[in-house]
């Protein structure tokens, strides 16, 4: 395994520095200049031009790239530009509530995803798979700023059992903090849940119309054991794989949920750093966002390897 890590190395690393060099260069083509949202809308060019000089934006693009790079090999991210403070201490405050957001997501998107792959080909009731069937087209056809909206209304004004927004740090209260992240991460993690529930049916379905799946049946297997034992494992390697790239999709969907759920994470430091073009601030976040994807999906292949035997480490 560790020099099937080491042949994986250079191709994240150029991974990483194409996505750093498009991030640059897109965020540059994006309408609006940082030096006049900074001096406001009154400011005349002398003023305009000084704020420019100062953040260096003046100097060529190539020049401003490497300096952002040679920074970033160096640990200087450098201060903001608008939102204030230094970037590494806006981005660490935040990253704590975006991990927090992520992972309560991707524990519901396990037990709802298998809940709803395990009843959709397993269920003998014509009513619970079109039940299910019917949830997870909705989940899917939903965008989370309505689905989110509705949980809201639901759990937070018809039946006031969760609060509407907000969070609370583990650390100082874990039942509120829990009641906090449930209608956040459930938002989150609709839509993937009904991907992977979808996945893990078809898989199941496969597995057991396998021959020795009929063979053990007809030896008198008891059912449960056929799906937990034997059709279950043989229907978990694509569905890792999915879940790898799901979890960056929770990752991306969480700058809209967190503006939703008035969620102090990253998606709303993002969402101020664009607001106010600040520069740093966008562009750490979203080489930060590409580099966690890539590290999951390097875990994603392990795991897949762990989980089918048929893999081998060469």
């Amino acid at each position: 395994m560790r020099s099937y890590l080491l042949r994986r190395l250079p191709s994240a690393l150029l991974v990483l520095v194409a996505a750093s060099f498009l991030i640059f260069t897109i965020l540059r083509l994006v309408p609006g200049d940082p030096a006049t949202t900074l001096a406001g809308p009154d400011a005349d060019a002398a003023t305009v031009a000084a704020i420019r000089d100062r953040l260096g934006l003046d100097a060529p693009l190539l020049s401003q790239y490497t300096h952002w790079i040679g920074s970033l090999i160096r640990g200087d991210l450098g201060p903001s530009y608008a939102v204030g403070g230094q970037t590494a201490d806006l981005i660490g405050n935040g990253l704590g509530a975006t991990a927090e957001l992520t992972l309560g997501a991707l524990l519901f998107v396990v037990v709802l995803g298998t809940a709803f792959g395990v009843l959709g080909a397993t269920a003998r009731s014509r009513w619970v798979r079109s039940a299910i069937r019917v949830t997870t087209t909705a989940a899917l056809a939903v965008p989370p700023f309505v689905s989110g909206v509705l949980l809201v209304w639901v759990f937070a004004v018809v039946l006031p059992v969760l609060p509407p927004g907000g969070r609370v740090s583990f650390l100082t209260a874990p039942d509120l903090a829990a009641q906090y992240l449930l209608l956040p991460a459930l938002c989150l993690a609709l839509p993937s849940a009904a991907v992977l529930g979808r996945y893990l049916k078809d898989g199941i379905e496969r597995a057991l119309a396998e021959d020795f799946v009929r063979t053990a049946t007809a030896a008198g297997v008891a059912p449960r054991r056929l799906l937990w034992r034997h059709a279950l494992p043989n229907a978990l390697p694509p569905v890792v794989t999915l879940l790898g790239m799901q979890t960056g999709q929770l990752l991306g969907g969480a700058v809209l949920v967190e503006a939703i759920f008035a969620w102090p994470g990253l998606g709303r430091l993002a969402q101020q750093g664009l607001t106010l073009r600040d520069y740093p601030v966008v562009q750490d976040l979203l080489l930060l966002l590409v580099a966690v994807f890539v590290l999951v999906q390097l875990l994603t292949d392990v795991v897949y390897a762990w989980v089918d035997p048929r893999i081998r480490w060469e």
